[in-house]
């Protein structure tokens, strides 16, 4: 689980790249220079006889010499970012894909389209994107290449060369026959300790997420009501001389701390609130990752033990298996350590930031 002793104990000094510090940091497996460079801004809505919807302008800058330019300035609407995720999943199932906002978000706190649930939506998609372009392995990723650079009748053209039914099929049913075959019988322990760890991290963050939503809404509730009293006391200053002047300097006291409240209220929904529930949509993706790895683990064990049965079953499969699980395991070894290290800073700087939010509104 979350632990104090695990966040103290998380040395600052590893190359991690935090959203408040993106692009500033060096690859954890490189001693380069950041190479790639990703904004996403400019939103801007669009209304068909269709549908309505919200495009983002994406701006990548690079210096790679697989790019056939040094910049790209492509819009993106959020069904593209939705395709590139599920091609990443597809490409890579042991790896930890960062989330997505989810097409509604932050919920009961803003309505679809407003401005603030555009900008919050480009802040998570800017973050989606550096989050992957930080990434060892995704940043080469093909299809995320296309994504920056494809124009939109490209892309679309692109999209269509996905797998075709039969092989989605294939995949589904393969998905599902593994799914129900039962516990994997030889899963190491590092990965029912994963699994264990998950299970508590995914408790505790809704919990955390809950309860910042409330504590955000009960903010919100007392700044309404504080706004009513200090034209209140201003207006009963008019007709009470005696004490015109502590009426007035109750009202303006009043006005200074609507001011410190409405801060720290900014500070909740800036910074609180968008990691906490990153991290609850962390441990929905987390958990699918380790049951993929699971699946891959039961498709080598329903094949050893064919082979223990005497079924007719060559030994290469087997081996091709074998090495299909060690790389899934690897995989999925070196991203939990890189994710664990990027939640443990996370964490750590966003509560730091909430504890000084609040030292500086008491004291004001």
């Amino acid at each position: 689980d979350i632990s104090l002793t695990e966040v103290n104990s998380f040395s600052p000094s590893v190359p991690i790249s935090p959203s408040s510090m993106i692009n500033q940091y060096k690859f954890e497996d490189g001693p380069e220079l950041r190479d790639l460079f990703i904004t996403v801004d400019d939103p801007e809505s669009h209304i068909t006889a269709i549908e309505t919807f919200i495009t983002y302008r994406v701006v990548t800058k690079t210096t790679r010499g697989e790019f056939d330019s040094s910049e790209y300035e492509v819009r993106r609407r959020y069904q593209d970012f939705l395709w590139l995720k599920s091609k990443l999943e597809e490409a890579h199932p042991t790896l930890i894909i960062p989330p997505l906002p989810e097409k509604f978000i932050m919920r009961g706190m803003v309505e679809r389209f407003s401005d603030e649930f555009i900008e919050t939506r480009r802040k998570a998609l800017h973050k989606f994107l550096n989050r992957i372009a930080d990434h060892p392995t995704l940043t080469f990723n093909e299809d995320f290449k296309i994504f920056l650079t494809a124009q939109a009748w490209e892309l679309s053209s692109h999209k269509k060369q996905g797998p075709g039914l039969l092989s989605r099929m294939g995949q589904t049913v393969r998905a599902v026959a593994s799914s129900v075959r039962g516990a994997v019988k030889n899963r190491p322990e590092m990965f029912t300790e994963m699994n264990n760890y998950m299970e508590t991290f995914s408790q505790k963050i809704n919990i955390l997420d809950k309860i910042a939503h409330r504590i955000y809404k009960e903010e919100r509730d007392y700044f309404n009501e504080m706004k009513e009293y200090g034209p209140i006391h201003t207006l009963w200053s008019a007709s009470e001389d005696d004490i015109a002047d502590s009426l007035k300097g109750i009202a303006s006291c009043i006005e200074r701390c609507c001011r410190a409240t409405e801060r720290r209220m900014a500070g909740l929904s800036e910074h609180l609130l968008p990691i906490l529930h990153e991290y609850v949509l962390y441990s929905e993706i987390l958990m699918g990752v380790l049951k993929r790895r699971d699946q891959i683990q039961g498709e080598l064990d329903s094949k050893v033990d064919a082979l223990a049965n005497k079924k007719e079953l060559f030994s290469e499969e087997i081996e091709k298996l074998e090495d299909k699980v060690e790389r899934a395991n690897n995989a999925l070894k070196a991203d939990w350590d890189r994710w664990k290290q990027n939640m443990h800073w996370d964490m750590r700087s966003t509560f730091t930031n909430v504890a000084e939010n609040n030292l500086r509104y008491y004291e004001e």
